[in-house]
């Protein structure tokens, strides 16, 4: 029986050669040979500005984060191949309290990914069996249309625990609906959202946790590019939103591997929830290795400068870059003036994209232009990752070229 296309077959149906001409030219999957500060050299020996990674605070070149990692390796060797259920380094209980700390108290557990952790907690969450975290009848998936794609592509595993149901979280009206008909069939709602998006605005995390509160729902919120860049010992964009405390009805899954300097993923429970069932039941601890150990060190380093008052600095220095950018690019670009680190020059045309890039590329530049599937069909943007760490004068020259690609595209 014909089962119809899949979502695998329609991507690559509407893919382009974009990508691979992109690749081909050099404007991405390019190597680098070193670094310093947001300076690269590539493997041709030329050298450029990036404002491609997701390290939005710089804390991967910290002498604090280089050291530990330095000393762990000492300790331990690269890795230590067990899950940790077998055993684990000392680095990954002391990263856990000091995560707790951040988070006021709740309940942090470790993974190696965000996606990871999405593919630990979610089925045990849809599972019912989830202590603390109770459904009704059954659950009723509802994921974001902007929700990331390491939670959109777990919709046929998602599925043996309840249907799946793609939302608009801008359409208020449609939402609340589906949340009637959910409470009518006694149904637990669960969304799914990102906090920051990759490739998208600030959602209303806090208002979102109150309507699905209101309902009998969990709110689930993929923060990973808000963590450290905002909030109180950069608790990050979703858990400021929410006064820096954990409604009952909501989970956080955050990134170790972005601004926070080192490598891994996380999920932030209520405060009483055992992580002993997490350890027990989630496939990726169960039977999954760790992070490596010099990692693990860096990431406990980095969550002591969070606890410090040093990373309200690095958050400030962002900010500024960000609204530098903002304030000297003549078309709106994507995210303008919101609290996100990333912004978007969109081009009407593939090939201005393209062309567009190149002419950064030549001007020392390298920036991340990307194509359907992440936007229209057809169209491209060029993604720019702002950094506390890149200079006045990077931020000046990026937004001097932007000007010259868009102005001559619109023309």
């Amino acid at each position: 029986m014909d089962a119809g296309p899949n979502w695998m077959t329609i991507r690559q149906q509407r893919t382009s050669d974009a990508l691979s001409s992109a690749s081909d030219g050099g404007l991405t999957s390019f190597e680098v040979v070193s670094r310093k500060g947001k300076t690269l050299v590539l493997a041709d020996g030329t050298k450029c500005t990036e404002f491609i990674s997701c390290s939005y605070l710089g804390l991967e070149s910290h002498p604090l984060l280089i050291q530990a990692a330095r000393t762990a390796l000492e300790r331990f060797g690269i890795h230590l191949s067990a899950s940790r259920s077998a055993m684990s380094p000392v680095y990954l209980r002391q990263l856990e309290g000091l995560l707790c700390d951040i988070y006021a108290g709740a309940s942090v557990t470790v993974f190696t990914s965000t996606s990871n952790a999405h593919l630990g907690v979610l089925p045990l969450l849809g599972s019912g069996t989830m202590d603390g975290y109770p459904i009704k009848r059954s659950v009723m998936w509802l994921v974001d249309r902007t929700a990331h794609a390491s939670m959109q592509v777990l919709r046929g595993l998602l599925s043996q625990f309840g249907p799946v149901n793609r939302v608009d979280t801008q359409d208020m009206d449609g939402l609340k609906q589906t949340l009637m008909r959910c409470a009518k069939e006694q149904i637990t709602p669960v969304l799914l959202i990102d906090g920051v998006g990759s490739m998208s605005g600030l959602l209303p995390t806090c208002e979102l946790s109150e309507l699905l509160q209101a309902w009998g729902g969990y709110l689930y919120i993929d923060d990973a590019h808000g963590i450290s860049i905002t909030g109180r010992h950069g608790a990050g964009y979703a858990f400021e939103s929410l006064g820096h405390r954990l409604p009952e009805n909501t989970l956080i899954a955050g990134s170790l591997s972005k601004a926070f300097g080192g490598a891994g993923g996380f999920i932030v429970l209520k405060s009483d929830y055992h992580a002993e069932q997490l350890r027990a039941l989630a496939n990726p601890l169960v039977f999954g290795h760790s992070i490596s150990v010099p990692l693990q060190a860096a990431n406990v380093a980095s969550a002591q400068l969070h606890l410090s008052s040093n990373i309200a600095s690095l958050q400030n220095a962002l900010w500024q870059n960000v609204r530098r950018l903002d304030e000297q690019v003549d078309q709106q670009m994507m995210n303008a003036s919101l609290r996100a680190p990333i912004r978007g020059a969109l081009f009407q045309t593939e090939q201005q994209g393209t062309a567009a890039a190149s002419a950064l590329r030549a001007a020392g530049i390298v920036v991340f232009p990307v194509f359907y599937p992440i936007v229209e069909t057809g169209k491209a943007m060029l993604r720019c990752a702002l950094s506390a760490v890149h200079t006045p004068e990077q931020v000046d020259t990026l937004a001097r070229q932007l000007n010259v690609q868009l102005n001559q595209a619109s023309a």
